[in-house]
This record gives structure tokens, sequence and C-alpha cells, in this order.
């Protein structure tokens, strides 16, 4: 049975990554903080932190990912039948050499990029409340589709 100061501990561990709204790498900064200074006290702590952390590490590279397929994949659309001398002596090239035809692929790729970029931190923020109400009631959580960085 876990205390309550060791159950407050683990779900704020949860709810610190919620922090990357305000500060920029809050999200790994105070989840690593509370974990790495209370770990030693209770097993249900460091499991709690590993968890937080894990998942956030595993939301940052799935958006590298994203990033590494999307972007490539915009760039070679926006390019591909555009001249290189065009580029680079002409300033308007893309008024005159993107079509329709061109601005399709264009579009799709980037409502697509966008569509999963954004439900995957809708989800995320969802997970993490999720796991802090879990954790807050002495159970142990399991974010889905984590990668285990951390054992």
């Amino acid at each position: 049975m876990e205390t309550t100061n060791n159950k407050n501990l683990a779900t704020f561990t949860h709810l610190s990554t919620l922090s990357q709204y305000c500060i920029p790498f809050g999200n790994y900064i105070f989840p690593l903080l509370i974990w790495s200074t209370n770990r030693d006290k209770s097993e249900f702590i460091d499991y709690n932190g590993k968890q937080a952390l894990n998942f956030q590490l595993s939301i940052f590279l799935y958006s590298l990912v994203l990033a590494m397929i999307a972007i490539p994949i915009i760039l070679i659309t926006i390019f591909n039948n555009v001249p290189l001398e065009t580029v680079i002596n002409d300033g308007d090239f893309m008024e005159n050499h993107l079509s329709v035809e061109n601005i399709t692929g264009i579009v799709i790729v980037a409502i697509i990029a966008i569509l999963l970029f954004v439900g995957m931190k809708v989800a995320e923020f969802f997970l993490i409340i999720y796991a802090s109400v879990k954790t807050s009631n002495g159970e142990k959580y399991n974010y889905p589709l984590t990668i285990p960085f951390l054992k």
C-alpha cells in the first residue's frame, strides 16, 4: 500500500509533463527532477517517473519521424517541376510554376501531417490526465505505444 505522499509525488510527476505548454522542455525537466530526487524513496514513484519520461521521449521520437517524413515530401512536391535555374535566378518562381495539380499534393501532405501531429498532442494531453488519475488512486499506469528507454 502506497502512502498518500508517494501517490501525490507520482501524480505530480505525470502532471509536470504538462508544463511543456508554458516552459520549453518542461515536459522533460520537471518530471526528471521529481523522479530523480524521489526514486529511491518508493518503487511506485520510480515506476511512474520512468513511465512519464518514457512517454515524453516516445512522443518526441514520433514527432521527429513525422517531421522527417512530411518535410521532405512537401519540399519535393514544391520543387518537383521547377528547374534549378529558375529557383536561383527568378524570385517569383512560386507564382509561375506552382499549378493546382502540384498544390493538391502539398495540401494533402500538409493536412495529413498536421492532423497526425494535432491528434498525437491531443491524445498526449488526455493520456497524461488519465495516467495522473490512475496514479493518484495508487494504480500503476502504462502509457500505450511507449518505448521503454528507461527500464
